[in-house]
């Protein structure tokens, strides 16, 4: 085996599933940095861009994030969406951090531990290997101060020093101190990383991925979507719920306004910030989701139940609140089944607006198929809520979406935001398949008479 590569890989994709950081400091040398992830990435990595407050000036964050599809890691004390502090989640899940190009500055804090921005402080609480690709000019990279700082990340760190090379260097002069070529830290990472086991095969895990832009394929559509769970009152105070946090369904609005379309969004309880550019309609019971949905129906190009609503409520609800002396027992009886009546409404509407159910399962999802055509639905996405990272409230889901057409994908675990693309992938050619029929249909029937 030769130097470096993984066992069981080909040598073009050696970092297959592996999340390299990529730390760029203020060197000259940092506009190279989108070619190291593009070399990275081109080995099969997932990268994500550290920059510190010096860097931001030779390469601009925006530029690191569209190329690495996650948000760049330049501010120290940044939180995540969820509260996780950003570099720590980089230092707890990178397979290796690669400091490149690093500068006389960076190597001198870096080896005095002194932990002044995201680079460095990710470097310091990381248990993963580090590579370290020094970029300067000549003197200084020849300096005792600079090569005992080397010496020291090499010795005393362990980590890896891919050395610079010789040639003409920003100054005007020659000697070494140029970036190493994009192959050389290629390798170095390959060889740090060696055999080790993925550290965070878990995108949840992992830092959150940027939103990947997307064609405004449903630009001038009307989707509908229902989110959050419902609660159907015992008595004023107390209800039947369930853990639904409204998660998914806010996902698929985002994407859907995201991707141009006009958004109603009915909620009911939920816990998760509501995109503010969707028409909002609140809808805590299911006897209100049911009024709400089949209101805005006639309208909508889409509807995407993601709503966990009730299946049961008390048959009579008290109207003040109950003691719990004498304890209680509850009659209940079936709540409406929405989707399964806007089905039936949207056959009679011309054209009929695309319906998309979903169904939270545990165990197996045996009964999706009979629940597909059941509920006269034209996609249902099924999924296990007792699997782990695919249940209520998680950030990850693993998804099977069916078809009445008869087609069965079953999607890796993923984000909830990319599980609402994939299905929103399928929605937006749907509804170009159905405008080409209708206008096909339209021109036969002009041609015949």
């Amino acid at each position: 085996m030769t130097s470096g590569a993984v066992r069981g890989r080909p040598p073009a994709r050696r970092l297959d599933g592996r999340l390299v950081a990529l730390g760029v400091t203020g060197s000259i040398a940092a506009y190279k940095a989108p070619e190291l992830v593009r070399a990275l990435q081109t080995a099969g990595a997932d990268v994500v861009a550290l920059l510190s407050p010096a860097a931001t000036r030779f390469v601009a964050p925006l530029a690191l994030e569209a190329l690495t599809r996650h948000p760049v890691e330049d501010d120290l004390l940044a939180l995540l969406p969820d509260g996780r502090m950003g570099h720590i989640v980089v230092a707890d899940a990178a397979d290796a951090i690669l400091v490149a190009p690093a500068t006389a500055h960076w190597l001198g804090a870096m080896a005095n531990g002194l932990a002044g921005d995201t680079v460095t402080a990710t470097c310091l609480a990381t248990a993963a290997p580090v590579v370290v690709a020094p970029a300067m000019d000549g003197g200084m990279y020849a300096h005792p101060a600079t090569r005992a700082n080397v010496r020291r990340l090499r010795d005393d760190f362990g980590y890896a020093i891919v050395e610079p090379e010789d040639g003409p260097l920003a100054s005007g002069s020659l000697g070494v101190g140029r970036l190493a070529r994009a192959d050389r830290i290629v390798e170095a990472v390959v060889a740090a990383i060696g055999d080790r086991p993925i550290r965070a095969a878990d995108p949840a895990a992992r830092p959150p991925r940027s939103h990947e832009p997307r064609e405004g394929d449903l630009t001038g559509r009307h989707v509908i979507v229902t989110a959050g769970g419902t609660a159907e009152p015992i008595d004023p105070v107390r209800f039947i719920g369930n853990r639904s946090t409204g998660r998914m369904g806010v996902a698929v609005a985002e994407a859907a306004l995201d991707r141009g379309a006009r958004v109603t969004l009915i909620v009911g309880l939920t816990t998760v910030a509501l995109p503010p550019q969707a028409e909002q309609v609140r809808a805590e019971t299911t006897a209100a989701m049911r009024v709400a949905v089949l209101e805005a129906l006639p309208a909508a190009d889409a509807l995407v139940m993601a709503a966990a609503v009730a299946d049961f409520r008390p048959r009579r609800a008290a109207t003040a609140k109950l003691g719990r002396r004498d304890g209680l027992t509850l009659e209940l009886e079936p709540t409406e089944d929405i989707l399964a009546e806007a089905a039936v409404r949207a056959r009679r509407l011309d054209p009929g607006p695309l319906l998309v159910g979903f169904a939270a399962e545990t165990g197996s999802l045996d009964r999706a198929p009979g629940k597909l055509t059941g509920k006269g639905v034209d996609l249902l996405v099924a999924n296990d809520v007792a699997e782990d990272g695919s249940g209520f409230g998680s950030e990850t889901n693993r998804v099977t979406i069916l078809s009445k057409a008869g087609q069965r994908d079953e999607l890796p675990l993923l984000t909830k935001r990319e599980v609402a693309d994939r299905l929103l992938d399928r929605v937006a050619r749907a509804l170009d398949d159905r405008d080409a029929a209708a206008q096909t249909q339209a021109m036969i029937g002009t041609t015949t008479t």
